[in-house]
This record gives structure tokens, sequence and C-alpha cells, in this order.
């Protein structure tokens, strides 16, 4: 397994980064089945481990504990803030109030007494980033938290960010985690050379798309398994990216590739990626994307990509799983 260095840190971490989001409630149920997986995840090589408080209501959290005892210290262990975690409205967000509430739930979930990578899950309009980044500075200056940074964070409020680390004196988001994929490339236009001028390191979630490019089929004999609204192929956009992946399958069958190894080669072909989260619900889920990892694309390839999914484009808008408050909230735009 590569290695690279994420956002000039110093902190080396491995190509691919298995992320926690389906152990426990919210995927595999069985605690023993999901330490397995994380298990063999760090003999294959992985070192970075990226999950949230959110996932699972923080069983994820405690999942990945558990998985660590005696593996800590050679593993650089990520979660994030920022979702509601209880009917509370004080539950969450990027205030000073929740985050020093937050960090301490986590190092108890993860067992831990210190987060490598802090990450804000999403913006929040309604806290000050200063004071956000403020609370942020202090969690690092107490040794809880090594590096801070940001989650699906559209570039506006990447600058935002950095300028008010600059002007305040406070630690600077080192990291930013957008969704990234074939089929969601709208990244490509601002948030990652946003992200490289910046010197952060990238770590993106969803290279299969929530399971569009996982190989499986799409058409209406198959899709028992796919009755979640996401793959409504009535839907225009879904109509799209199912036309974009019958021919991108094409391109991986005749590059000698399965269809998930050519999305995550894809996705770590670009120069501002550091690390690549795979996000693996079963054993042998973690075995396939494992086969892929030293999987290169040729110019050839990527060219026939391009053609297929334009650069800086994203299919369905849906997939970024982030609106912006003002077009979210109606009574943003209305006196």
């Amino acid at each position: 397994m590569q290695r690279r260095i994420l956002g000039g840190t110093g902190i080396s971490v491995s190509e691919y980064a298995l992320g926690a989001m389906m152990f426990g409630a919210w995927g595999n149920k069985d605690h023993d089945d999901s330490v397995r997986i994380v298990h063999r995840a760090l003999d294959a090589g992985i070192n970075f481990i990226d999950t949230a408080d959110v996932y699972a209501a923080g069983e994820s959290e405690e999942i990945v504990g558990k998985a660590l005892k005696g593996r800590r210290e050679d593993v650089v262990l990520a979660t994030k803030f920022f979702n509601p975690m209880g009917p509370d409205a004080n539950h969450g967000g990027s205030s000073r109030r929740w985050i020093v509430r937050a960090v301490e739930d986590s190092l108890r979930r993860l067992g831990t007494d210190y987060i490598d990578l802090y990450q804000a899950h999403r913006p929040d309009p309604a806290t000050d980033i200063d004071e956000t980044l403020g609370t942020l500075s202090d969690l690092v200056r107490s040794g809880k938290v090594r590096a801070v940074g940001s989650s699906t964070f559209p570039a506006e409020a990447i600058v935002e960010a950095q300028w008010t680390a600059e002007r305040r004196g406070h630690v600077r988001f080192r990291s930013e985690q957008p969704p990234y994929s074939m089929l969601a490339r709208g990244v490509e236009a601002a948030v990652l050379p946003t992200a490289q001028r910046y010197g952060m390191g990238v770590l993106t979630w969803g290279p299969l798309s929530a399971g569009w490019l996982s190989g499986r089929d799409l058409s209406a004999s198959g899709r028992a398994a796919l009755e979640n609204a996401k793959f409504d192929l009535s839907v225009p956009e879904n109509a799209r990216k199912a036309e974009a992946v019958a021919e991108l399958a094409k391109v991986a069958s005749e590059a000698g590739l399965t269809l998930p190894h050519l999305a995550t080669a894809f996705v770590r072909s670009h120069p501002a990626v550091t690390s690549v989260i795979i996000g693996p619900r079963t054993y042998d889920q973690l075995e396939s994307l494992l086969d892929g990892a030293e999987v290169t694309l040729d110019a050839e390839v990527l060219d026939r990509i391009d053609a297929i999914v334009p650069p800086g484009t994203d299919l369905n808008k849906a997939d970024l799983y982030y609106t912006p408050p003002a077009v979210a909230d109606a009574s943003l735009r209305r006196r």
C-alpha cells in the first residue's frame, strides 16, 4: 500500500483509508465481523481510518475503538463532529459549546486519548468560523487533537476558513474531505484546486458513488437491492447516471479491470487526492477493493472517462449531500 503525506502535516497515510460508516446499525451489525474487517485492512497496509460520531449514533466509533486495542499507535485515526447527536438543538453543530463535549464523547467511544484528524463534517452557517477554529485550536494545544480538517465544504468556505485562521492566529484546516467519483466530478472545478492552493490534504469519499459504480445490476430485473430512491431510474439525473455507468463498465472491461477498480483508481489519479476512503460493509467487499489498490490508469483510459462524464460535472447534484443554506431555505431569499 503506497503512502502519501497528509496536507503538509508530516503525517504519512495510506492511499486507501478505511471508512467506518458501515460499521454498526447503518450496515454491518456484527461487531466481531467489523473488527475483523479493520484488522484485515491494517494487515494489508492501510493505516488511515475515518469515522464520525454520527455514524450509527456513535456505534461506529465504539467498534473502531474495540478494533484498535493494542494497535492504536500504528493508526492515523480520523473522526468528525457537527451532525445532530440528539433532539436538542445544541447537541450538534460547530459551536464551542458542542465541540468540547463532542470531542470528549468521541475520545471515550474510540478508547483513545487523542484524535489524529478531527473534522467539521459540514459547514455550519449558524456559527462563526472564528468560533469553531478557536475551539479546535484549543484542542490541538491541549493534545487531544493533532490536526483539524473539513468535510464537504464548498470552495468559498474553505477559503474563508483559511483566511480566518491566518488573521486570527488559529490552527488551520489541513485537509478537506469531499465527495468524488467518476459520476460526481464537480469538486474538480474549484474544491480540489483550492485545496491544492492551500496545501491541504484531500481525503475523498464515495468513490463508488453510493453503489452506482459497484458493478451491481442497475436494470429493472436487478432492482430488488435498489429500492432506494437514489436508484430510481425514472429520475432524469439517475437515468443519465445509468447510461454513464454502462459506458464506464465498457471502459473497465476493455482495460481488463472491474468497475470498482476503475472507479477507485480514477479518484487516486487526481494529483490533489491524498487518500481515498473505501467503506466496505463486508469482509469480501474489502478483499475485492484491496485487489485494486495498485491499479493505475493511463492517459487513454482517463481521456475515455472524460468523454463520458466531462471534468467538473456532477450528473446528479443530490450526490453532493450538501445544499447551500441560501438555496435550501426559502426564508433566506425572501423579505
